[in-house]
């Protein structure tokens, strides 16, 4: 059995606190994760504010104080990042900062790391009461290049595309980095306005690893984080019925064709067939030895790549794969082949096996980190169950073929879609 360290939770002034005290890592990380409903009104600036405010604060007023000032700190680490989780919108901020009881010198470096996460937070660079508008056309510029990228790079833009036309009237349509055309609208007072409102609304949990005491930490959360207290929002779950498959062809100008598939699973990660769900996923696609891998790409010489994903808070599964346009209806076939077999029970026990070995390893691997363990244990936040992670290392290892059954049953077909190049038209 796996012995893994503890985490804490405590709620202090207005947000979740989450530690865990372990000797594994040299340095201390600290997460701080910012929850709301993904919306189409808000999604754009959300998808600005965490650049705007790892830029500067009111202490470090410049990009370029701010960044001398983490060197100062033996080279800490910033950084932000945006993510959609089911109908939510995640903003991310990251403090990787050296543990002090490997230093000689004893500065206390955590706690100036978290007195600058609170000042990242709670005390960004504002000029007349706003932020500083040549920050935001900076900030601006930076996020249309994250949404042109998108298009830019075929393979994220079917795996978009898909989204779009299978969730099309739902908030997990919308991406994480906003919409191009409402980039412009934004202004220094609008964001800010935003910001507040945030700041007053929004879920907010703090996860500090390392080799840390709790006690000193919430003393220090207490006296440097003072936010109202909330009720967070919370999403109400739609159940989406299908009358028919979708099917969608796109055209551009790409070498190879993207054909991607929605399935929805009609199971999520709070749900107790979740398990069953991750292990029918590794052995239909989600791995090496995987059917999809072996019939589509290795036998048949179908694809490019094939492989498939579980998205666990929305519950969808999709199959990502590289085909090109004169093979498309094969590979259509083949693809709803495996997933039959799936459905049918049609896998061995050796297949079983080794994608419960690949899981328990992936999962591992993952917790090995502390921005990994962060990620895994704030499942139980966006899921809003108490989940141990040895209880899911526990409850992988006991799916049994009937659970896969019986959760391949509840998946449908959802939307096909296929982007092809002109030429092959």
């Amino acid at each position: 059995m796996v012995k893994l360290d503890q985490e804490i939770e405590e709620k202090v002034n207005g947000l979740t606190l989450h530690v865990v005290e372990t000797k594994k890592y040299k340095t201390n990380t600290l997460v701080l994760k910012m929850k709301a409903p993904l919306t189409k009104e808000d999604v754009t600036k959300r998808a600005l504010l965490p650049y705007v405010l790892q830029s500067a604060t009111k202490q470090h007023p410049t990009s370029t104080e701010l960044r001398s000032y983490l060197d100062e700190l033996y080279g800490a680490s910033l950084s932000v990042d945006l993510g959609k989780k089911g109908e939510y919108h995640i903003i991310t901020i990251r403090l990787e900062i050296a543990n002090e009881v490997y230093l000689s010198d004893q500065t206390p470096l955590l706690d100036k790391g978290l007195t600058l996460l609170s000042e990242i937070l709670l005390h960004p660079a504002l000029e007349n009461g706003a932020f500083i508008p040549s920050v935001i056309e900076k900030e601006k510029r930076s996020l249309k290049q994250r949404i042109q990228s998108v298009f830019d790079d075929k393979m994220r833009y079917a795996s978009l595309r898909l989204v779009e036309e299978m969730c099309k009237n739902e908030p997990y349509a919308l991406h994480a980095n906003g919409q191009m055309e409402d980039v412009d609208q934004i202004s220094a007072p609008s964001l800010y306005e935003y910001y507040q409102r945030s700041i007053k609304e929004d879920e907010i949990d703090l996860y500090i690893v390392g080799d840390v005491q709790v006690q000193e930490i919430k003393n220090s959360v207490e006296k440097l984080f003072s936010l109202e207290s909330r009720v967070p929002k919370n999403i109400e779950k739609n159940t989406i019925s299908i009358d028919k498959e979708n099917e969608v062809i796109e055209e551009q100008d790409v070498k190879q064709g993207k054909l991607n598939i929605g399935y929805r699973t009609n199971i999520t990660y709070h749900d107790s067939e979740y398990y069953a769900l991750q292990v029918f996923n590794g052995i239909f696609g989600g791995f090496s030895h995987s059917k999809l891998f072996i019939n589509v790409r290795e036998k048949a010489s179908l694809a490019y790549y094939a492989a498939s994903r579980v998205e666990s808070h929305k519950g969808l599964l999709m199959v990502m794969s590289g085909v090109d346009a004169k093979n498309y209806d094969q590979a259509v076939t083949i693809i709803k082949e495996q997933m039959t077999a799936m459905k049918n029970g049609d896998f061995t026990d050796k297949e079983l096996e080794q994608t419960k070995a690949v899981l328990r390893n992936q999962l591992l691997e993952t917790i090995d980190t502390s921005r990994g363990l962060i990620e895994v244990l704030y499942n139980d936040v966006l899921a809003e169950v108490k989940q141990p992670i040895e209880d899911w290392l526990t409850k992988i290892e006991e799916v049994t073929k009937e659970q896969i059954i019986e959760a391949g049953a509840k998946i449908e077909l959802d939307t096909i879609y296929f982007l092809k190049g002109k030429e092959e038209a």
